[in-house]
């Protein structure tokens, strides 16, 4: 299970031009609630741009949700992995367990996620924070991903397994986030 002191979070590519592109398939809401999770359990969080001078930076209303010391990093290649800058930000975290999202998630999401696993990460993907434009690609995403080791996982699955306990000191304020 997701450890909160190993634990970080990466969002990929929640901007503004892709989110549109997804439309009812936005995973805007669910990501939302990660990230105020992520801010009120003091879990680091690494959020990439594609090319955002032509897709748009990341949608207002999640970073509107974001850590204050959030890692905001602009990237051309698919994988993040092969952004020295990404690699270096997670690197520094210490943290071995990566809760991922985003957008496409049979692109970007997945590319980052294969190299993550070859590099020895421990990857969990929240598949109701995520979207692709088509369903049909989304659908062979997860289901890559899923053959490629990623745990597939849901947005309250992730928030609760971080809790542990309707005892932890945080419980009530993230469960506000699923009510």
């Amino acid at each position: 299970m997701l450890d909160i002191s190993n634990s970080v979070v990466v969002i990929i590519d929640i901007q503004e031009k892709l989110v549109a592109a997804a439309g009812k398939y936005s995973p805007v809401e669910k990501a939302c609630k990660i990230a105020e999770a992520a801010k009120i359990l003091n879990i680091p969080v690494i959020v990439t741009e594609q090319y955002p001078k032509g897709l748009g930076a990341t949608v207002e209303a999640l970073a509107e949700k974001l850590p204050a010391d959030v890692v905001y990093l602009e990237k051309t290649a698919f994988s993040a992995m092969l952004t020295p800058e990404f690699v270096h930000s997670l690197e520094k975290t210490g943290r071995k367990q990566v809760v991922i999202f985003g957008i496409e998630a049979h692109i970007c999401v997945y590319q980052t996620i294969c190299d993550l696993i070859d590099a020895g990460y421990e990857v969990c993907v929240v598949k109701d924070a995520s979207a692709s434009r088509h369903k049909d690609e989304f659908k062979a995403g997860i289901d890559l991903i899923k053959q490629n080791g990623a745990k597939v996982t849901c947005t309250e699955i992730v928030l609760f397994e971080w809790l542990r306990t309707s005892k932890h000191e945080n419980f009530k304020s993230v469960q506000a986030l699923v009510k």
